[in-house]
C-alpha cells in the first residue's frame, strides 16, 4: 500500500528547509516528508567542495528570517553555511522528517484521486509515496553535470582537468600552475582561494569580463547592532539594512548603469597594480545586472592579482595542448591543472518527469503564476530564488504563500488549487529576465512568464512582499475546486 502524507517536499537545501519550517509553523496539523537524493542536507552547500566555496549573498539575507545568523561575517564559507543549516534543522525538529538517498524520478497528478504520486529511486529500489501537496525545492540546476563545453585537444592535455561541481577531494594543487576557465562567481572565488592554499600560479582565462564588486567581509553595521541590541532584534535590523542596501544598489545599477560602472571601476583600480588594463579585463559589454555582479570579499580577488600570484587573460581558446592552452591570439598558457569553471546546466524539478493523469506536462507549455506555481499542475509550488538578491528571501515568500493557500483550502473545503493559463490575454515573456549563459541555453525548456502580474516574475523583494505575502489567496488566476479525496486512513 502506497504511503500517504499531506505534503511532500523535494530537496533538503535552503528552499526545502524553509518550506518545512513554514509548514510546521503555519500548518501544524499537516504531515510532511522531505525527500533528499543526497546523503546529506544543504543542497548546493553540500554539493560544491571546491576551495573557497562561499556565499555570494550576504548572510543576513541568505539566512532564514526565523533563524538569526549570529556571526558578524557578511560572507560565509561553505562549511559555515552547512553548520548553520544543520543547526537549524536540529533545533526545529525538521531533521526528523528528512529521508536521504531518495531521488525523485517522476510525479503524476491524478484528477480522480486528487493526489500526487511521487516515484523515487531509493538506493536502487523504486518506491512511491502519495500526497495532496507537492513542493519542488530542488533548485534550478543539474546536480549530476555542470556545463562543460567541448574543447578541441582536451584529450591531449597531460595534466588534470577539473569541473568545480565535481572537485576531487584528493586533488593536489600546491605549487602547481593552474588555469581557471571562466569569469563568474566560481572563478572569482577560486582564484584567491587556490593562491592562499599554495598554488604556484593561477591564471583566470576569460572570454569576456564580469562585473566584480567589493564587499566587506565583516559587516560593521551588524557588529554594532550585535553589541547594542539583543540577538533577535540585532538580526532583524541587520537583515533589513542588508535588504534595503542591496535593493538600493540594484536600482542604482539599473537606472544609472554608467555611474555604477564607474564605482566598480574605482573599486578595482584602488586594488590593482598601477596601469592595469581595467578596460580589457574588467569592463563587460553588457549593463550591470544583465548578469549577476560577482562579489570579492574585502577585494581579495584584486589583491591576489596585485600580489603577482595570479593574473587575468582575456582571450578565446583555440585548443588544449599537451602542456596547457593555446589561445586564438597565438599565445599559450602552460598549466598543470585546468579548471573548467564554465557554469551550470539549468534543470527544474531535479530532472523529474511531471505528468497529469499519466500524460507528461511539457514545462515550456506552462506559465508561472507569481513565479511559484505552474499552469496545469494542481497543488504544486516550486521555488526559484532571486537573481539579484538572496535566494532565501524568495524561498521564504513562496513557503509562506503556499501555506496560506493550504489553510485557505482547508477553511473553505477545497481539495485542489490550480493556476489557469491566461491564454492570449497576457503577452508571453521569458521566465527569467536575466542573460547569463546557463539561462540563455535553457530558454526553450523553461516555463513562460507574462508581461503583467501575477504572471510576471518580479526581482524586487518589497514588491513581492506586497504581491505574495499581503496579496489575497483567492486570486482570479487561481481555480479552487472540491471533489472527493480518499481519506488518509485508507491509504
Amino acid at each position: 500500500m502506497t504511503e500517504f502524507v499531506d505534503v511532500v517536499i523535494v530537496g533538503a537545501g535552503i528552499s526545502g528547509i524553509s518550506a518545512a519550517w513554514h509548514l510546521q509553523d503555519r500548518c501544524p496539523s499537516k504531515s510532511y516528508v522531505i525527500l533528499e537524493r543526497r546523503d546529506n542536507l544543504g543542497g548546493t552547500w553540500d554539493l560544491f567542495k571546491y576551495p573557497g566555496i562561499r556565499s555570494d549573498s550576504d548572510m543576513f539575507t541568505l539566512g532564514f528570517r526565523f533563524k538569526p545568523w549570529t556571526s558578524e561575517k557578511a560572507i560565509a564559507n561553505g562549511p559555515e553555511i552547512m553548520d548553520y543549516l544543520k543547526e537549524t534543522v536540529a533545533e526545529t525538529g525538521i531533521d526528523k522528517h528528512i529521508r536521504y538517498g531518495q531521488q525523485v524520478k517522476s510525479a503524476d497528478w491524478s484528477d480522480a484521486d486528487g493526489r500526487w504520486t511521487v516515484t523515487m529511486d531509493r538506493r536502487g529500489e523504486q518506491v512511491q509515496i502519495s500526497c495532496r501537496y507537492l513542493m519542488a525545492c530542488s533548485g534550478y540546476y543539474n546536480y549530476d553535470q555542470g556545463f562543460a563545453p567541448e574543447f578541441a585537444g582536451s584529450g591531449d592535455f597531460q595534466g588534470t582537468i577539473v569541473h568545480p561541481q565535481h572537485w576531487p577531494e584528493d586533488l593536489e594543487y600546491p605549487g602547481k600552475r593552474i588555469v581557471v576557465i571562466g569569469s563568474g562567481a566560481t572563478a572569482i572565488t577560486l582564484v584567491p582561494a587556490l593562491v592562499d592554499s599554495g598554488a604556484g600560479h593561477v591564471t583566470m582565462l576569460q572570454r569576456s569580463p564580469s562585473y566584480i564588486a567589493t564587499l566587506p567581509g565583516i559587516d560593521a553595521f551588524a557588529a554594532r547592532a550585535k553589541r547594542m541590541l539583543p540577538a533577535d532584534p540585532a538580526y532583524v535590523v541587520s537583515r533589513w539594512k542588508a535588504i534595503l542596501q542591496n535593493m538600493f544598489q540594484y536600482q542604482v545599477a539599473r537606472r544609472f548603469p554608467e555611474a555604477f560602472k564607474r564605482t566598480l571601476r574605482t573599486m578595482a583600480e584602488r586594488r590593482l597594480p598601477d596601469g592595469y588594463d581595467i578596460d580589457k579585463h574588467f569592463t563587460p559589454t553588457y549593463k550591470p545586472w544583465d548578469q549577476r555582479v560577482c562579489v570579492a570579499p574585502d577585494g581579495d580577488f584584486f589583491k591576489t592579482i596585485r600580489s603577482g600570484k595570479a593574473d587575468v587573460v582575456t582571450d578565446t581558446i583555440e585548443r588544449f595542448t599537451e602542456t596547457g592552452i593555446r589561445l586564438t591570439s597565438g599565445d599559450e598558457i602552460e598549466a598543470d591543472i585546468i579548471v573548467t569553471a564554465t557554469g551550470l546546466n539549468l534543470q527544474l524539478f531535479g530532472g523529474a518527469t511531471i505528468s497529469r493523469n499519466g500524460e507528461v506536462i511539457e514545462l515550456n507549455e506552462t506559465m508561472a503564476y507569481k513565479g511559484m506555481m505552474l499552469t496545469g499542475m494542481p497543488n504544486l509550488a516550486f521555488t526559484i530564488g532571486y537573481t539579484n538578491a538572496s535566494w532565501t528571501l524568495k524561498a521564504d515568500l513562496v513557503s509562506e504563500f503556499f501555506c496560506r493557500v493550504i489553510n485557505f483550502m482547508d477553511a473553505n473545503g477545497y481539495d485542489t488549487v490550480e493556476a489557469r493559463h491566461p491564454g492570449d490575454s497576457v503577452d508571453v515573456q521569458p521566465l527569467m529576465d536575466f542573460t547569463p549563459g546557463y539561462v540563455l541555453r535553457a530558454l526553450d525548456y523553461l516555463p513562460k512568464a507574462g508581461a503583467r502580474a501575477p504572471w510576471r516574475l518580479k526581482q524586487n523583494y518589497l514588491l513581492d512582499r506586497q504581491l505574495i505575502r499581503r496579496g489575497k489567496v483567492d486570486d482570479e488566476a487561481l481555480t479552487f475546486a472540491r471533489h472527493r479525496v480518499p481519506s488518509t486512513t485508507s491509504a
